[in-house]
Parts: C-alpha cells; structure tokens; sequence
C-alpha cells in the first residue's frame, strides 16, 4: 500500500513498517494463490473454446464429457484457493490488529501526556486498514496486475480483439484516475471533519453531568452539527462523483463487453475468427477488466483506507517507542530534583522555575502555596508523567528517565486531583487492572483503610463502579483511587489534593493511611493545605510562581508563613533548609528570592 507523501517515505521505519514487513510472507503466500487462482481462470475461455471448435464440429459427446469434468475440477480448486486465499487474507489483518494495538495505545497515552488530543482515531485508523485487507477489496489489488496476462491472450486469439479489449482497459484506468482526482480532496476534508465530529460528541457525553447540569447541550450540538455538516458535505460530493464515474465505468464495461461479441461476430463472418475465439474473447475481456472494475467500485474504502494507513505511520513516526530499560535494584524511594524547569509551551512563562529539592524514604512532605503556584504539575513530575524542560528529576540518584517504565510503576503510587477509575469492579481498579493475588488488594485496601467501605458496596470487592467510577459517590472514588495507589506498597506516593472529596471518616483515613506509610519508609508528597494533611507532615515545600521559597521541617516553615501573615508587608523570604544533608543533595540555592504574598491567603495556608 502506497504512503501517502514524501515526507512519510522519507521518514524513519515504524511499528507499522516492520509489521507490514513481517507479514511479507503471508503476502507471497495470497500473490500464488492468486496465481493460480488467475490460472484456473482460464478454464472457462477454454473450455468454451474447445467447445465451440472441437466439440460442436465433431459431435464427439465423450469429448464434451471431457471437458466438462475437467472444467469442473478446475473451478473447484478455484473456489477452494480463493476461500483460503481469503482465509489468509483475514487472518493477516487480524494479526496486524493484534500487533499494532498494543503499541498504538502506549504511544497514544505518551502522546495525551504531550497534549495531544487524536484519543483512540489512530485505533479507528488501524480498524480501517484491517477492515479493507479482509475484505474482497485487497483480492482485486492481486488479481489486477494479471490484466495483462489476459489482455495477451486476446490479443493471441485475434489482434483486432486485442486492440480493441486494451483500448476498453486504457479508457477504464483513465476513469479510476479522474476518480481520484474529483474525490480526492473532498474525501480526506470528510475524514478530517467525520474525526472533529466524533470528538465533540465523546466530549459531550463524557461530561455528561455537566452539560445537564449547566444546560450546554444546545451549545455543543451546534458544534457538533458544524463538524457534522462539514463532514456529511464533503462526503455527499465525494460520494456524487464516485457514483457518477462508477456509474460511467459500469456502462463501459458492459458495453465493450457486448461490443467484443460483436466485434468478434463480425471477424467471424469475415472469415477471420472461429465460434470459440469469439465467445472465448468475450470471457476473456470479462476477467481482465473485472478487477479494475472493482477497484473502481470500492475506490472511495480504498482512499480511506490510504488516509487512514498514512495518518497511521505519521502517528507512529511521531509517537517514538518506549525504549527498553533494564530493570535496576529496587529503589528505596530517595527522590531529588536538579534545577528542574517546566515549560507548558515555548514562550511561555515556566510553571516550574529552577527548582532544586530532595525528599527522603519515610518523610511526609506538604506542597502548599496559592493557585497555579506549580503543585500539581511538581507532582507530575516526580511521578514521571510529564519529563522536565531542563534539568533532571533523580530516584535514588538516577535520573527517572533511565529506569523501566514496568519497575518505575511498581515503585510509584499517584493520586491525581480528578481520580481517574476504568470500568470493571472496584478489585479491579485496586490492583490496577491487572492479575493479583486477592490477599495483595485487600491488603492495599486495608492499607488505605478502604476496606469497611468497600464492605459496604453491593458486591464488595467485586461491585462493577460503571464506566469512570459513575457508580460510586466522590469519596469513594478518592478512596478506591488512594487504595491503588499504595497498593504493592510502593517506595513513592504522590497524592494531589487526595481529601478533596473526603468526609471527616475519609480524613482520619487518610491519615492513618500516611501514618502506616511513613512507617513503611514509603516517601510520600502530598499537596494540600487542610490542617489535617499538614498535622501528618514532616516538612513543608512553600511554592510560588513555580519557585520554591520555603522548605523545611512543618513548624519552622508554618511559623514563618504566620509571621509574614502578621506582618503583613513584603518581607525577604530565605529558603528554610531541613538539615545539612539536604543542603548538600540539593547543592547551591539563590536565597535572595522575595515574595510578598497576600496576609489572607498566607493566614488561609498557615
């Protein structure tokens, strides 16, 4: 299948390429039995010329009882090899699916981590693709280049049938290119707009609360409908012209099919043709044409099909792989940042500005400061989710970038603000959604004193929460989310905002929860200002700007925190350090940094 431009075929080798590249031999394996499906072909001309010539001017019967055996056998083995040519077809676009999916996911969650928005197109894409090369349509790509072939055996039979069948094939071909290029345009502006469509409408029920709740539904089926009718009108003209040159090519075919009978009547009377050529011609011309005549038909699939392919390998090229990494010794849960900066964009001021910090096994570490002070993405990136600008991000001395992707997960507990849970039961989404031992969940669920709860629900352990968690309440979620963070006790937790949702039970959960895994020595930073995440402290990380201003053991920073408060003027704040040992892990720091924030807010923090 061609790659659509030349930069794609240019570009570097994908997934896609070594796949289609491993199928290679499946693809020999369809390109003979296509040979010989093509072959057999022949036994109808054939016989029909044998027929007319031999038969009908002998008046042998045994002879017409000949043929008809041997032209039945041979169209049995016809049928048998174009079922398992399609066979073949199927399963290689089955495996293709199987091959590439997986890949395609992972690169589509590294790509939603860079900000891209395609969600699952690229599996829609891969969809296409497997659709048409099980389908009939990738048959007539093999058997289109023995239009030749049968071209030279007309051409043989008489060269005047010959001429005539390759001017049909010619005008034929010129039409499939005019389809091209009247549906071109028009079919990639419906792809590109059917893709905007479908987003709006995931959008839209996705938030489906909201958009009840604040009336928006008129708002965005008025969006929708823009990228509806963009992709409906693209589609009806593309469709209007493919149906009026497919209509063209059908009456071409039927006509230079009859003509062929005609024109070899006439060469019959004339003394230059016999009874078999002309009918064996006419079969003949049927066949060499019934491919391209396909292609013609299916020609709109085979343009969304090569859409879709070059979309797919643009994706994959742009989408890298996740490299291997060889698993280190388990990490104890040392993290330290080097002069980390964070760029949401170019040009844009850094949400994390030259930060350098270091948290220690079995600390407690509060993130406060005001709104967009840089909390939440600081926590994505201890947790690896997004990689820094500049500077580098250490476990246990080695840059996170370096560990494997399986083992750093292993070691990682995370507890974004919105708690994301997938669809199945609660067991489930506790262990991850993976294989484990139902000792190791209710473990995690005990361990994040979840387990009552979930006693409580339906079918404990095995409640399906619906599609996100639609079934449980806020707090619930944030509890099921807090149990799989620690499940497997991880040497890292990273919770943002984790008492959000929480009711005075679900508190005093959480912090005997960070009580046990501070015992644990789990490292634990948690983002939050109420006085019960801060009670469970052990030092505080003040953050403004994306800078950090205060660090240091919870008391000496909320104190200071309360004596700008009273102050209630801009006042030098000098970093708080915890201990020597931090100061030499995290090595020199500017103190010089001012702030001056609000005393209500800083009182609010304190």
């Amino acid at each position: 299948m061609a790659v659509v431009g030349s930069r794609a075929r240019k570009a570097r080798k994908t997934e896609l390429d070594d796949a289609m590249a491993q199928a290679k031999s499946a693809m020999i394996i369809v390109a003979v039995f296509s040979l010989a499906i093509n072959l057999l072909m022949l036994a109808s001309p054939i016989y029909m010329l044998q027929v007319y010539d031999r038969v009908l001017v002998t008046g042998h019967l045994e002879t017409l009882v000949l043929l008809t055996v041997m032209a039945g056998a041979a169209l049995l083995v016809l049928g048998l090899l174009d079922m398992l040519r399609n066979i073949v077809m199927a399963r290689t676009a089955n495996w293709l699916n199987d091959r590439l999916s997986p890949v395609i996911i992972a690169g589509c969650v590294r790509a939603r981590l860079l900000g891209d928005q395609a969600g699952t197109q690229p599996l829609r894409d891969l969809g296409q693709v497997q659709s048409f090369l099980s389908s009939q349509a990738s048959a007539a790509l093999f058997d289109l280049p023995w239009t030749p072939v049968f071209l030279l055996l007309i051409w043989l039979l008489h060269p005047a049938l010959g001429i005539f069948a390759l001017a049909a094939t010619i005008l034929l071909i010129l039409l499939g290119v005019l389809n091209e290029i009247v549906t071109r345009k028009s079919s990639l502006v419906a792809s590109t707009s059917q893709i905007q469509a479908l987003q709006n409408a995931d959008m839209t029920i996705r938030n489906a609360e909201v958009v009840r709740a604040m009336g928006m539904l008129p708002g965005l089926l008025e969006r929708f409908r823009t990228s509806n009718d963009a992709f409906l009108g693209a589609s009806d003209v593309a469709s209007q012209r493919g149906a009026t040159i497919v209509g063209i090519t059908k009456f071409v075919r039927l006509f230079v099919q009859s003509a062929t009978l005609g024109l070899g009547a006439y060469l019959l009377l004339q003394g230059g043709a016999t009874g078999g050529v002309m009918i064996a011609s006419s079969i003949l011309l049927g066949r060499a044409l019934a491919p391209v005549e396909h292609l013609m038909a299916i020609w709109r699939n085979l343009g969304q099909t090569r859409i879709a392919y070059g979309r797919l390998r643009e994706r994959l090229q742009n989408v890298s792989a996740e490299p291997y990494r060889i698993r280190l010794p388990e990490p104890k849960g040392r993290i330290s940042l080097e002069n980390v900066s964070y760029f949401a964009q170019p040009g844009r001021p850094a949400i994390i500005d030259n930060l350098s910090v270091a948290f220690q096994p079995g600390e407690a570490v509060a993130i406060i400061g005001p709104s967009a002070s840089g909390k939440s993405t600081l926590c994505r990136l201890i947790a690896g989710i997004v990689l820094p600008s500049s500077g580098t991000v250490r476990l246990d001395g080695t840059d996170v970038q370096h560990w494997n992707g399986e083992q750093l997960g292993e070691a990682m507990g995370y507890l974004p603000q919105d708690v994301e849970l997938f669809s199945g039961s609660v067991r489930d989404n506790i262990s991850r959604m993976a294989k484990a031992e139902d000792q190791a969940v209710i473990n995690a669920a005990m361990l994040s004193h979840a387990h009552e709860m979930i006693q409580r629900l339906p079918q404990g352990y095995e409640t399906p929460i619906g599609d996100a968690g639609s079934r449980l309440s806020g707090g619930q979620r944030q509890r099921i989310g807090l149990a799989r963070a620690v499940f497997g006790l991880p040497k890292i937790v990273v919770l943002d905002e984790p008492n959000a949702n929480l009711d005075q039970a679900g508190e005093s959960a959480l912090a005997a929860a960070i009580a046990e895994l501070k015992s644990y020595g789990t490292s634990l930073i948690i983002v939050g200002h109420r006085p019960s995440t801060l009670a469970q402290a052990d030092k505080v990380l003040f953050l403004r700007d994306g800078r950090m201003h205060l660090f240091g053991p919870r008391d000496e920073v909320l104190a200071r925190l309360r004596s700008i408060a009273r102050e209630g003027e801009r006042t030098p704040l000098h970093v708080v350090r915890a201990s020597d040992e931090t100061q030499a892990d995290e090595g020199p720091e500017d103190t010089s940094q001012k702030i001056a924030p609000p005393a209500a807010q800083i009182e609010q923090i304190a």
